[in-house]
């Protein structure tokens, strides 16, 4: 199983305990494959960086770059494909393009606005509450 997660997943399995911190260690334990591209780590070292998240990110002992490092070390980085306009905020669009190009089964997102996609080609875009779910199903295939 192949699955880019969006930058908000990201962070907010990186800073607290819920369901995209229990999607991450799912992910390791399960030996599924995360993907991401340079935009999308990018946007997670702009995004992790900001003053808000400066104290939360003290508090848990960490720099705004280790907490990117560790991350970035668990992605395999592909070259996000050109997409056509699809979501309603453009720049969800190389979400979209870096989920294709990893050849990914699942976008993993807690935008509504791009799970309204749901699907494009062969890439779903779900939640991490069906992420979690398709990991603990071990993902069959009839389902993909």
């Amino acid at each position: 199983m192949r699955l880019v997660l969006d930058t908000n997943v990201v962070v907010s399995a990186l800073l607290w305990k819920g369901a995209p911190r229990r999607l991450l260690r799912a992910v390791a334990e399960a030996g599924v494959e995360l993907c991401t591209s340079r935009p999308l780590l990018a946007e997670l070292a702009v995004v992790l960086s900001r003053s808000k998240f400066k104290k939360k990110i003290s508090d848990l002992g960490f720099s705004p770059e280790q907490l990117f490092d560790s991350y970035a070390k668990c992605a395999e980085v592909v070259q996000a494909a050109l997409v056509p306009r699809l979501a309603p905020d453009p720049d969800d669009d190389v979400v979209i393009g870096t989920a294709l190009a990893a050849k990914a089964d699942f976008l993993i997102t807690g935008d509504r606005a791009l799970l309204s996609i749901a699907t494009y080609e062969s890439v779903r875009i779900i939640s991490v509450r069906e992420a979690l779910d398709a990991i603990a199903r071990g993902f069959p295939h009839e389902d993909h």
